[in-house]
């Protein structure tokens, strides 16, 4: 069997009209109760316009000169309630299922702080402050100037200082403003939360699948709104480490490897020392 490659869209496209692949399983849902939803349009859609075209061609002053006198019938009115009521029940399961989707949370391995400003982002990783004495890891993004982009790169869309997060892990956001109203949204997560001054905002996170994704500040904002990109870099478990390593200053130097590593030595001559000897072995 062939292996088959894909080529997912996470970025906007030129004349796109539908949306963007996502990688959350909350986007997934969106997606299937958009598919499902449109159904029950198109069925009602026929209907009004079959019932509409059925009473232009048949109550023609020509072919039907005289109304019907009737007021009003037990049967029809009976029909049409209850029919209408079990579409809108059939509607309103998954999409009140959806909604309460969207605010679980569940216990987060990761918190990321984000932050409004006029006009770009502030990022914050505020897990390792208590069992590394370190300081938090914070970085500012910025959108790169079309004349300092790389060949390929999106214009308006590229940052400076990407964000980075780890694939399959529950992730908890915590978005505020520190001037005007903002929105933070990324269309391939299915998330769009406002940011508002004084007010910490919360959602969860579950990337399904690695890549990069695309979104921007979706509140006007002032002058720059247009130009307040967001860009995510969701990377395996293992980079994500060496990328936050790298952060805190925890990965050491050639020296430290080399200390390290006589270190090691040393511990391995001992205990192969203590093995040979009967009295010490346990």
């Amino acid at each position: 069997m062939k292996n088959l490659s894909y080529l997912y869209c996470d970025a906007p496209e030129f004349w796109q009209i539908g949306t963007q692949d996502p990688a959350t399983f909350i986007m997934e849902g969106m997606i299937h109760f958009y598919n499902y939803l449109v159904f029950y349009m198109i069925l009602i859609g026929f209907f009004v316009c079959a019932l509409l075209c059925q009473i232009i061609f048949f109550f023609r002053e020509n072919i039907h000169p005289k109304a019907e006198k009737f007021t009003h019938s037990s049967l029809l009115e009976i029909i049409w309630t209850i029919i209408p009521a079990m579409l809108l029940m059939l509607i309103a399961i998954p999409s009140f299922t959806l909604l309460y989707s969207l605010d679980e949370l569940i216990d987060p391995n990761l918190t990321l702080k984000i932050i409004g400003h006029q006009w770009y982002w502030s990022y914050e990783y505020s897990d390792y402050t208590a069992f590394l004495k370190q300081n938090t890891i914070t970085f500012d993004s910025y959108m790169i100037n079309a004349k300092d982009l790389n060949s390929g790169a999106f214009r308006l869309l590229e940052v400076d200082n990407r964000v980075i997060l780890p694939e399959k892990k529950h992730i908890r956001l915590l978005i505020t403003s520190a001037d005007v109203l903002h929105s933070w949204a990324v269309p391939s997560f299915g998330i769009k939360i406002d940011a508002c001054p004084g007010r910490l905002s919360q959602i969860s996170l579950f990337l399904n699948r690695k890549g990069v994704f695309y979104g921007q500040c979706s509140e006007i904002c002032g002058i720059n709104h247009g130009f307040m990109p967001i860009v995510i870099k969701c990377v395996s478990k293992q980079t994500f480490k060496t990328w936050i390593y790298a952060k805190l200053d925890l990965i050491p130097n050639k020296t430290q490897k080399e200390d390290i590593g006589t270190f090691n030595n040393i511990i391995r001559t001992i205990l192969s020392i203590i093995s040979f000897i009967p009295g010490l072995r346990g």
